[in-house]
């Protein structure tokens, strides 16, 4: 049987971002959600080889390159820059975040901190201006508040069913066909540093929310907020995620809760 959603995560995602499917206009929504992740994959253009110009402005994070050009990079994947995850550890950068402020501002001025017309250090036009709407809608439409979601001392996902999130991994295809029964069909990484749909759910939770609700930059992966999927069905999934394998000599000794009965569905 499912479990319930905390009861203080009701009232304040219900109207916003409980249904994610019918709540924002997903197309736009999505492709914004993948350019926020690394926009030259999604936009199909040259990756940028020189650091971003505020990047110098920091010193907290010494990734370089391309890296200082992803929005998730000094916003964070729950959008909170300073103030959330990315506030502390080697993504640190100090930058704030767009979750409190994006929203109150029109689609003219959020277009305008993007092409560098607000500011010139600030200017992500090489995406192309096709694709600027696309991440404008996001920025107004797309965040959510996760941390209701996601246990801050574990990681865990909080409130996940994980049998029912273990029949949506069977029987989606954009789980099961590609990741594998165990997850580890796909590497996103290398041979030495591993990293499985398992590694992101456990190491790196609001990244997980973001890419399934949103799909994988230039990759074919759907995602959740145009499939009509709920918070409460990525939580679940999330939730079963936490028990597959995080690296790739991590033998599945346990068959996860509800695996079985989520096979018996699929095959229905």
């Amino acid at each position: 049987m499912r479990r319930d959603q905390p009861s203080f995560v009701i009232p304040m995602f219900v109207s916003a971002a409980l249904l994610i499917g019918s709540a924002v206009h997903s197309q736009s929504v999505s492709t914004g959600g993948k350019l926020y992740d690394k926009w030259w994959s999604e936009a199909e253009v040259t990756a940028p080889d020189a650091d971003q110009s505020l990047w110098a402005t920091q010193s907290s994070n010494t990734r370089s390159g391309a890296d200082s050009w992803r929005c998730k990079e000094c916003h964070g994947w729950d959008y909170k820059g300073a103030d959330g995850a990315y506030g502390s550890g080697s993504h640190k950068t100090g930058f704030a975040g767009v979750f409190a402020t994006a929203v109150s501002l029109s689609e003219d001025e959020l277009t305008a901190w993007l092409n560098g017309t607000a500011n010139s250090d600030h200017d992500f036009s090489a995406m192309g201006d096709s694709q600027i709407p696309h991440i404008v809608r996001f920025l107004q439409e797309g965040l959510i508040e996760v941390a209701p979601f996601i246990d801050p001392e574990t990681k865990a996902a909080i409130g996940g069913d994980e049998t029912h999130g273990a029949e949506l991994f069977v029987s989606s295809c954009a789980f099961s066909a590609c990741h594998g029964d165990d997850g580890r069909a796909i590497n996103f990484k290398n041979p030495d540093d591993p990293e499985y749909v398992g590694t992101i759910a456990a190491d790196n939770p609001w990244e997980f929310i973001h890419k399934v609700r949103f799909g994988n930059p230039g990759t074919a992966m759907p995602a959740a907020v145009d499939e009509g999927w709920t918070m409460a069905d990525i939580i679940d999934v999330m939730a079963f995620a936490q028990t597959l394998p995080t690296g790739p000599d991590v033998p599945t000794a346990v068959e996860p809760m509800g695996w079985a009965v989520a096979k018996q569905a699929a095959a229905r």
